[in-house]
């Protein structure tokens, strides 16, 4: 199996980097959020714009990740 840059959140559900190129892909997401919300004037723009990049994170979480599920501990 190819290495995992995302791993199943202990508590919960979703992941957490645990890789370098899962914290590059992360900060990627979290820089093209503010700069969005920073020279992105209209308001309904920036709406499509964010939820296109939680697409994206979601989808490189899904394919590089653990199969997410709830995990109580």
């Amino acid at each position: 199996m190819n290495k995992l840059w995302f791993k199943a959140k202990r508590y919960g559900w979703g992941w957490c980097p645990c890789s370098a190129e899962g914290w590059v892909v992360l900060t990627a997401f979290i820089a093209a959020i503010i700069v969005t919300m920073k020279y992105v004037p209209e308001h309904q723009k920036q709406v499509i714009l964010l939820v296109t990049y939680a697409i994206i994170l979601i989808t490189i979480c899904y394919k590089k990740g653990e199969t997410p599920s709830w995990r109580w501990g």
